[in-house]
């Protein structure tokens, strides 16, 4: 038999058994990740890789340590992007949110077992904190017809004594995104059942320090793919020829999906939130976009940038708009340090020019980490009594975000930065420029 170097070749050979991160240095490892030209970059950049076993351990004690916490036996999830943060494995992620075959268990001494697909025990075997691979939790319809009531019960069984001989028998138990037979059968089990995204959003709000490094990584290879999106973005091309750019410059690096279609031309970008279609970029319009994008490692890169795209000077109401969305974000972003209460963050800060207040972002600030995470910093008009009353914390990473434009007018100017709370202040994570011409600079 003949044997091919595709067969056997290393991402890097140089590395030796493994990688900088952990990860083995083979062509056939389990856990998906980031490529050889994401390893490369990295490098030259000078960027510390993240210790991925030292990571997965800090999610495992952070979830275990509020299960405790809050007198819990377990916690059980069914959200991939929980799962994700519980294992750090992956299966069909995005197939998976309409379709929940996946859940874990953490119980409160910290065992954990995975329900996986039938044929895919072997996705979550490289983590030696999952102590059992087991199949049976897919609890929707499609897949389970008028018996799902019958799966539902022998799944909610394994769930009572698993935590009868892990949780102390204690039956509060958290749960997150649970279909309806699945929480009646957890109930006849005699389960309490609580609040499960709360355990999981409040775990996740705080990144450990190899969850930094990772998200510096994810940053840079985001950047450097929004760069090649920028240098292909020009007039005659249409929005998702535009937008395609940066889904493939994000899988080349081992980027995994993008959560939106948030890229708009000219006119189109007024209001904000119609997606990216098959309009072409006319010369000298305005071309906005939100990244949205599930990168490297996992790790959400949630940035928006608005660029001008033509010969001619951008009008002067244009420029206008993008000092001011530059002013919203960096003013708000001077407010971040620990023991800040949220509710200054919302009350505190640069106020928007009243022409621009009704068609404001939806939030001043949010949570990122795997996703759009807690906590929401609504603006003063939204505020919700009691919904927040929390503060700051080192750890924490929050977008700051400015939706800049005038009801009836034809562009909006999108804004957003990623910005780490350290122990002293604040660290922008983006080091993407703002288009200079919009600026009014050049």
């Amino acid at each position: 038999m003949n044997t091919h170097y595709r067969d056997q070749r290393k991402i890097d050979p140089a590395q030796g058994a493994t990688l900088g991160d952990g990860t083995p240095n083979d062509a056939d490892r389990i856990e998906i990740g980031p490529t050889k030209l994401a390893f490369d970059e990295w490098k030259a950049a000078g960027l510390t890789l993240p210790n991925l076993a030292a990571m997965r351990e800090y999610r495992w004690k952070r979830l275990t340590q509020h299960i405790v916490e809050r007198d819990y036996g377990g916690l059980l999830m069914f959200d991939p992007l929980n799962i994700r943060y519980a294992t750090d494995s992956t299966n069909m992620q995005l197939w998976n949110t309409h379709n929940p075959f996946r859940a874990v268990l953490v119980c409160a001494d910290g065992y954990m077992v995975i329900w996986d697909y039938k044929n895919a025990p072997f996705l979550s075997t490289f983590n030696p904190l999952v102590r059992e691979q087991r199949a049976g939790a897919d609890l929707f319809y499609f897949d389970r017809g008028d018996k799902v009531d019958i799966a539902a019960d022998a799944f909610s069984n394994e769930v009572r004594v698993l935590i009868e001989e892990h949780g102390g028998g204690n039956m509060r138990l958290a749960v997150d995104k649970v279909m309806l037979h699945g929480l009646r059968a957890l109930e006849a089990q005699g389960f309490e059942i609580m609040e499960g995204e709360e355990v999981t959003e409040k775990s996740r709000s705080i990144k450990g320090p190899d969850e930094i490094l990772a998200m510096r990584c994810a940053s840079h290879a985001c950047e450097v793919a929004v760069a090649e999106m920028e240098a292909a973005c020009q007039p005659g091309l249409s929005e998702d020829e535009i937008w395609a750019v940066l889904h493939a410059e994000n899988i080349k690096r081992g980027g995994e999906w993008i959560e939106t279609r948030l890229l708009a031309s000219g006119p189109r970008t007024n209001p904000w939130f119609q997606e990216c279609g098959p309009r072409v970029v006319q010369n000298n319009e305005i071309v906005a976009f939100d990244t949205d994008l599930v990168g490297s490692y996992g790790i959400c890169v949630d940035i928006s940038r608005t660029w001008w795209v033509g010969d001619r000077a951008p009008r002067p109401d244009m420029i206008e708009a993008m000092r001011h969305g530059v002013e919203h974000i960096q003013t708000n972003m001077a407010l971040l340090k620990p023991g800040v209460p949220f509710r200054e963050l919302t009350f505190g800060g640069h106020k928007l020019d009243p022409k621009y207040d009704a068609l404001k972002y939806g939030c001043r600030m949010h949570g990122v980490g795997l996703c759009d995470e807690w906590p929401l910093i609504a603006y003063p008009d939204k505020f919700v009594e009691g919904a927040f009353e929390y503060h700051l914390e080192p750890g924490m990473v929050l977008c700051v975000e400015a939706l800049v434009g005038e009801e009836g007018g034809d562009f909006m100017i999108k804004l957003e930065d990623q910005v780490l709370v350290t122990e002293d202040g604040f660290e922008n994570l983006t080091k993407y420029p703002f288009d200079q011409r919009l600026m009014g600079e050049s």
